[in-house]
């Protein structure tokens, strides 16, 4: 019973319509799914991925009407996409530069040629050759050539204030071996590994004390969620309870089974499962195209549709 690697990165922005035309026109991502936050109505959660929908490929999105983040330690401060090759990244930054993208300069950071950059709102996002490994798909209709479009996520930076608990929760509950560590200018970095390990199974965790705590906000991330196989999500609900993990116990969101917990740092965690995918309430080929409610949401269309704000 393993944790297999990211299942999704799940951020908030406060102008949804710009978040969607960044992501989609800018990033070249396909919006695979718009529907609302299942605990709060009044908000969009847009989903971002690649041509099929993958597990592992997800960016999305809370939209709250929220100030901007107040950055600090206790939190993930930095995304990372996957892309294929050197060729791949020089493509990025020349985009960046015409698009008027915040952008650093790439840089070989634990082996991997890796280019930062930001979202209009502050988000805080990195792009690193992951050397083509593993499947990719294309979305046929992305304004990014298919050679050089996002493959998926991973691997994820968290700060923390204290390492010893959070590392503890990682090993001894999830599972997750410690890899290796590579030096930052905020100090020195520690990666776990998921399943078998490389970019799109990898958690980055930096120990800055100093850091006052973040406040989330917009440009924030909001929780990362971990891959399992359906079949195994009874058994780490089981497995969370026995350990003594307060978590939210099992919640269906529809489209995937998910897991809920907070490290000791109160970062939030979730553990989700592969399927059913977003494929179940909407044609592959037509993915995001209209809202999707789940069922128990559907006899509110009218009232939800008119709190939304247009995209």
């Amino acid at each position: 019973m393993q944790l297999t690697g990211i299942h999704h990165l799940t951020a908030i922005t406060a102008q949804a319509a710009d978040n969607l035309a960044f992501y989609t026109r800018v990033l070249g991502l396909r919006l695979v799914k718009k529907t609302v936050n299942q605990d709060d109505v009044s908000a969009y959660h847009l989903f971002y991925a690649d041509g099929l929908a993958s597990p592992g490929t997800d960016v999305t999105f809370f939209d709250w009407p929220a100030p901007r983040e107040r950055r600090g330690t206790n939190s993930i401060s930095r995304t990372g996409l996957r892309v294929a090759g050197a060729a791949a990244i020089d493509w990025w930054r020349e985009h960046f530069a015409r698009q008027g993208v915040s952008h650093a300069v790439p840089v070989e950071r634990d082996g991997r040629l890796t280019l930062d950059f930001e979202d209009g709102e502050g988000q805080r996002l990195m792009l690193l050759d992951d050397g083509g490994a593993g499947e990719a798909h294309p979305w046929a209709q992305s304004p990014v050539p298919a050679a050089h479009q996002i493959r998926g996520l991973g691997p994820i930076r968290l700060s923390v204030a204290q390492i010893e608990r959070t590392e503890a929760v990682l090993t001894e509950i999830l599972g997750v071996n410690h890899d290796r560590n590579y030096e930052l200018p905020e100090g020195e970095v520690r990666v776990y590994r998921m399943g078998g390990g490389g970019p799109a199974a990898e958690l980055h965790l930096v120990t800055e004390p100093k850091l006052a705590p973040a406040r989330q906000g917009a440009g924030a991330v909001h929780h990362v969620a971990f891959r399992i196989p359906d079949t195994d999500y009874a058994a780490w609900a089981d497995r969370l309870q026995q350990r003594r993990m307060p978590s939210s116990g099992p919640v269906d969101r529809y489209y995937f089974r998910s897991l809920y917990f907070r490290e000791p740092n109160g970062i939030l965690f979730e553990i989700a499962t592969d399927g059913p995918g977003f494929a179940t309430d909407e044609p592959m080929e037509t993915l995001g195209e209209r809202l999707a409610l789940p069922p128990f949401l559907e006899p509110r269309r009218a009232e939800i549709e008119a709190g939304l704000k247009p995209l």
